[in-house]
C-alpha cells in the first residue's frame, strides 16, 4: 500500500520510480509531487521569523512593560557649531570590588580552617555597600537608579497600607 492516499502502488513500482531532490530543502520526491511541493517549500523557507522575546512574553500584562530603556545617544564625529557637553563619567570602583573579593577569600579560608580544627565558625564578613546605589527611606534596602525609582513608589504604598492596617482595630 502506498503512503499517498487514493493511489495504490505495488512495491516494485514505488522503488523503480525516480525521486528528484527539492532545490530548497533537499528532500527527495517523485516528479509529480515535486511540482506541488516546490512552490510551498520556497514560500516557507523564504519567510524570516521574528526572534522570540521571552522578556516581552513574561512582562505582557504587567505595569513593567511601560518601562523601556532609552537607546544610547549617537555622538557624531564632525565638528559641531556648539561644543558638546560631556556627561560626567561614573567613577570606577574596581578597588572596592577588589578589596571585597580579598575579604571574602580571607573569611572563606577562616571558615575552612575552623571546620578542620573543630573551632566555632567566625562571624561572616559585613556586606559591602555600593556607593552608586540609592537607599530606600522606607525599608532601607539599596537599589540602582532605575530600580530605586520603581521600588520607592511601591514601597511607599506598602508602608502606607501597613500603617493603615496597624491603626484599624481587627475584629
Amino acid at each position: 500500500m502506498s503512503q499517498i492516499p487514493g493511489k495504490e502502488l505495488s512495491g516494485t513500482t514505488a522503488r523503480s520510480q525516480d525521486l528528484v531532490p527539492c532545490t530548497t530543502c533537499g528532500r527527495r520526491f517523485a516528479q509529480d509531487v515535486l511540482l506541488r511541493h516546490d512552490p510551498i517549500c520556497k514560500k516557507v523557507f523564504n519567510k524570516k521569523r521574528k526572534p522570540f522575546s521571552s522578556l516581552k512574553q513574561r512582562l505582557q500584562g504587567t505595569e513593567i512593560t511601560t518601562v523601556r530603556k532609552q537607546p544610547p545617544q549617537k555622538v557624531y564625529l564632525c565638528l559641531p557649531l556648539f561644543p558638546l557637553q560631556k556627561q560626567p563619567e561614573k567613577k570606577s570602583n574596581w578597588r572596592q570590588h577588589h578589596e571585597d573579593f580579598i575579604n571574602a577569600i580571607r573569611s572563606a579560608k577562616q571558615v575552612t580552617k575552623a571546620l578542620k580544627e573543630g573551632h566555632p565558625l567566625p562571624p561572616p564578613p559585613p556586606p559591602s555597600i555600593n556607593p552608586d546605589y540609592i537607599q530606600c527611606p522606607h525599608c532601607s534596602r539599596r537599589f540602582n537608579e532605575a530600580a530605586a525609582e520603581r521600588h520607592m513608589k511601591f514601597c511607599e504604598e506598602q508602608a502606607a497600607r501597613r500603617a493603615f492596617a496597624a491603626k484599624t482595630p481587627r475584629q
